[in-house]
């Protein structure tokens, strides 16, 4: 059994309800019967399609120690024990994250905004390792279940701790960030997402500079000084007492860029970071990573840790699944790139993805974008698909497939030579990609979560045997 994460004592005080059997000590927290770890504590939530009662007697047969339950479908469970009997399992986990929080000794940063939280957060879990023991969410656990369940899970010894917090809604993102009290808080980018639940961009913004709301007294507010957004976000900071940095290109930015290069597996960076200028490689390319790196480097240097050494450490990053990685494959005799962005999609976030397919260097192959429908964009959505076309143009990019019917406004849009198909779905349109794939091509995939690009890549990876990146 590893390392004690609460004890039972403790465990029990925090969830509260009524015990059947005997608390164990737990090392961890779960949610998921397929990957409950031995010792764990099992939280049966309740989900839009799952309910976690299902799986209680399959997480204990697999180790866990202990499962917290409601009491309306205890009668469903048989004699199955250790239990935790509450009213509600999610209000019982949010009470551990409370705990959680209040006996922490940790650093915490919470980022937000409308593209690159996850990857931003994995920067700050690479440059603050520099430092000492950092905690922060795994993969997109940034809403109503993943904020307290991330904080349930973390350890009284670390010493920094990352939240990613994300929204559809307005008035989401404030209990989550008072339920995390940060030290600092960063906003980096407002941009046209979720329009179908909100009147403007404006709305977005106040939005998502509901994070500094839960700001710890003295805390810091870090904001994108390029943002058209700037003003609106600082005065919404100030208002709630925080010290407000910035990063960006301008003048008088705190973290200010001085010089980048996109090179074809890393991005090559000078900054000045509160007037001290450092020179480092960031293990990815893209001039939105390049700018959410000084967001980086801003954050780190506040939470104390050495702002050299974190720089240093992010030629070691690279982006998680779905948001940038690459894989080389083996097409007949010769080689092809896979750039997988695939996990999900905004008209900003298309944008630089684009971009970035443009600077890649196909050789003596082609450019290939595979785009999904972007979701979630309301009224306005199929001509945001349709303006990619300028940006296609712009980057040079020599074929297009398209799924979804969004992406029909932009396939039309689109001059004979470039199209190399449409389909309604994504599962449609799989085959006639894995058929054009040739040595030296470049293929992008990208689209919102609910387009379903995913399995195109899962096919071109399946087929094309791939090497090492």
């Amino acid at each position: 059994m590893s390392g004690v994460l609460w004890t039972a004592k403790d465990f029990a005080a925090a969830v509260g309800g009524r015990v059947v059997g005997v608390v164990p000590d737990v090392t961890g927290i779960s949610i998921d019967s397929r990957t409950v770890k031995p010792g764990e504590a099992f939280f049966a939530i309740t989900g839009d399609k799952m309910d976690g009662h299902d799986f209680v007697r399959a997480a204990l047969d697999g180790g866990a120690g202990i499962a917290v339950v409601a009491e309306s479908r205890l009668s469903s469970l048989g004699r199955a024990k250790p239990l935790i009997v509450v009213e509600d399992v999610l209000a019982a986990l949010t009470r551990l994250a409370v705990a959680a929080r209040a006996r922490a000794q940790a650093r915490i940063i919470a980022v937000t905004g409308s593209v690159g939280k996850t990857s931003t957060k994995e920067m700050l879990r690479t440059a603050l390792a520099s430092a000492g023991e950092v905690h922060a969410s795994v993969a997109s656990f940034n809403n109503h279940w993943g904020v307290p369940l991330t904080l349930a899970r973390m350890p009284e010894t670390a010493q920094y701790a990352v939240f990613e917090i994300g929204m559809n809604h307005a008035g989401e993102i404030t209990p989550l960030t008072k339920m995390v009290r940060p030290h600092i808080a960063m906003v980096t980018n407002v941009e046209a997402v979720h329009l179908e639940h909100f009147l403007s961009v404006d709305q977005i913004a106040d939005a998502k500079a509901e994070i500094f709301l839960g700001l710890e007294p003295g805390g810091i507010a870090i904001i994108n000084a390029d943002s058209p957004y700037r003003d609106h976000l600082a005065r919404v900071a100030g208002d709630a007492g925080a010290e407000i940095l910035e990063f960006g290109s301008t003048r008088d930015a705190d973290a200010k860029l001085l010089m980048y290069s996109v090179l074809s597996d890393r991005s090559a960076v000078t900054a000045s970071v509160t007037g001290t200028d450092i020179a480092y490689s960031l293990g990815a390319p893209g001039k939105h990573l390049v700018q959410n790196s000084l967001a980086v480097l801003l954050a780190a240097k506040v939470a104390g840790a050495d702002v050299k050494a974190a720089a240093a450490v992010l030629a070691d990053f690279k982006p998680p699944a779905g948001r940038g990685q690459r894989h080389a494959l083996h097409v007949g005799t010769g080689r092809a790139m896979l750039l997988d962005e695939s996990y999900n999609a905004n008209p900003a976030s298309m944008r630089a993805a684009i971009e970035l397919l443009g600077h890649t260097q196909a050789g003596a192959g082609r450019r290939i974008a595979v785009l999904g429908d972007m979701l979630e964009l309301g009224a306005q959505a199929d001509d945001m698909h349709r303006d990619l076309a300028a940006v296609l143009e712009d980057s040079k990019i020599n074929l297009i497939f398209c799924a979804g019917p969004h992406m029909l406004a932009l396939y039309d849009s689109l001059p004979a030579y470039r199209r190399g198909g449409w389909a309604i779905t994504s599962e449609d349109l799989k085959d006639r990609v894995l058929d054009e794939i040739r040595p030296n091509d470049v293929v992008m995939v990208k689209g919102s979560l609910g387009s379903r690009m995913g399995p195109i890549v899962a096919a071109l990876l399946a087929r094309f045997a791939p090497a090492a990146a």
